[in-house]
């Protein structure tokens, strides 16, 4: 019997280390690294890079960097605190292109590393993601991939991701990505 497919959209490599330790029993995975929040260039690359070290024979997928996709959306909400407006309007974004990309090249699931962050809200992450899901099937006439909702900070996913980043010897990085949550 094969394993359903799952395509993850990665934040970065530290919080993915151990949602793939969690994932990896039960389903095919593909790694999708869509992040136009993160600046400057130099991080983006930098986490780019730090993805290749986790992959671990895995496919995956760098998406081109275009800060012009964040920036559309951050513009509208200028005085916004974090975890505010705009981080919700960033989450839309890049589950909307993971969940685009998943129902494009027929993946079963697709789902996000982001809900491992202690600052991150799962609930709010899997509203999105099953908004987008249900967005994609409508497009494709009902043919799309399902959302696999989780918090996978749950049962010390967050602790054991920084285990394993030491372990991996990984950059941790010490903000989101976006400059504004830089600025605290």
């Amino acid at each position: 019997m094969s394993l359903p497919s799952l395509l993850l959209h990665c934040c970065c490599a530290p919080c993915t280390t151990s949602v793939l330790e969690q994932l990896l029993p039960d389903y095919k995975i593909t790694l999708l690294f869509y992040n136009p929040n993160i600046e400057p260039f130099d991080e983006y690359t930098k986490r780019a890079a730090e993805m290749e070290k986790i992959r671990n024979g895995l496919d995956l997928i760098i998406s081109d960097y275009n800060e012009d996709d964040f920036e559309a959306i951050a513009a509208k909400y200028p005085n916004e605190p974090e975890g505010g407006e705009r981080c919700r309007a960033c989450f839309t974004l890049r589950l909307k292109r993971t969940a685009q990309f998943a129902c494009e090249n027929k993946f079963d699931r697709f789902t996000t590393t982001l809900s491992v962050s202690p600052h991150k809200n799962a609930e709010l992450l899997n509203d999105i993601g099953n908004e987008q899901a249900e967005e994609c099937a409508a497009e494709n006439r009902g043919d799309g991939a399902s959302f696999l909702c989780a918090d996978f900070k749950k049962r010390d996913g967050y602790i054991r991701s920084i285990e394993l980043s030491k372990q991996y010897g990984l950059y941790r990085q010490s903000y989101c990505g976006c400059r504004r949550s830089k600025v605290r």
